[in-house]
């Protein structure tokens, strides 16, 4: 089992917040892309989702549930879809954007960032659990996934 020791950074600011994680993954980005981008199967190789509804392509929904607050469906836009590059979702309040960078040895530099905020964030922030330990396991998860699947081929 590969470990990932990618650390998450969170900044704070009065009506924003912004929670970020790199980390290089033995794998081509099609693997990450399809991973990333196949909804259903979430779920399965990610731990820090409890669910995703929809279809992950340009334009289209989908109602994600985490398990940082599972009682509540999240209701996303995708809002940037090119394929094995770049993937925001998000709706008023946010933005989660996934990078995928090839790497010259084959890897690919993974890149997650969200920034949530607006006028009315100083009112709701506490609410607001920290993301770093969920980016992390995330990273982690998909890590692990991905580096399995490139070992099979």
């Amino acid at each position: 089992m590969t470990q990932t020791n990618s650390k998450a950074t969170t900044t704070r600011k009065t009506f924003s917040r912004e929670t970020s994680i790199s980390a290089t993954i033995r794998a081509d980005a099609s693997i990450l892309w399809a991973l990333l981008t196949t909804a259903h199967d979430f779920a399965r190789w990610n731990s820090t989702i409890i669910s995703i509804e929809g279809k992950i392509a340009q334009g289209e929904k989908i109602q994600l549930k985490s398990k940082l607050d599972p009682k509540r469906t999240f209701n996303l836009a995708i809002k940037t879809y090119e394929p094995e590059k770049r993937l925001v979702w998000g709706d008023a309040m946010g933005s989660r954007t996934y990078t995928l960078e090839p790497q010259s040895n084959g890897s690919t530099l993974f890149t997650m960032h969200e920034k949530i905020g607006g006028p009315l964030f100083p009112l709701f922030a506490k609410m607001i659990p920290p993301f770093d330990a969920s980016f992390e396991q995330f990273t982690a998860d998909l890590k692990r996934e991905a580096e399995a699947i490139a070992q099979a081929k």
